[in-house]
């Protein structure tokens, strides 16, 4: 099976849910075409299909439709309210882990995930060297928030 470029267009595509933890899905909020592919392959390597939203509206209608397990926000996405977006994804019935990631540079918006409740917030360099080993407690929501 080919997989299609991404765009918020095939984002949305069903996802089957099963009892199998490696079936949970993931919602990723970025339109970084170099670390959407990092994210999304390293996702598919690991048997986590990760589905992509391009902007704010797009990830909450993800996140409603799907039940992710964890949401990953690109916090350089434009458009994004960390603040209410955030507080809307813990408002879901099934509660997704939320990693937040940006630049190391911008401490006031790090700052504001963290008071907006993310569950984890990091610098975008600690986020790649953390991506492959941390994607599948964050998916399994096995992990705890280390206080950063």
């Amino acid at each position: 099976m080919e997989h299609e470029p991404f765009s918020e267009r095939n984002s949305s595509a069903e996802v089957p849910m099963t009892g199998d933890p490696r079936s949970a899905v993931g919602v990723l909020l970025s339109d970084d075409l170099m670390f959407t592919s990092r994210i999304v392959g390293t996702g598919r390597d690991l048997g986590f299909p990760i589905r992509v939203a391009k902007s704010a509206g797009a990830m909450a209608a993800l996140a409603a439709e799907l039940a992710p397990a964890c949401v990953i926000l690109d916090l350089s996405n434009p458009g994004l309210k960390v603040i209410n977006d955030a507080a809307a994804l813990k408002q879901l019935n099934v509660k997704p882990t939320i990693v937040a990631y940006g630049s190391h540079v911008d401490a006031a918006t790090l700052k504001a995930a963290r008071d907006a409740g993310c569950d984890f917030v990091m610098p975008r360099s600690q986020f790649v060297e953390l991506l492959a080993k941390s994607l599948p407690e964050w998916m399994r929501g096995t992990t705890k928030p280390t206080g950063e």
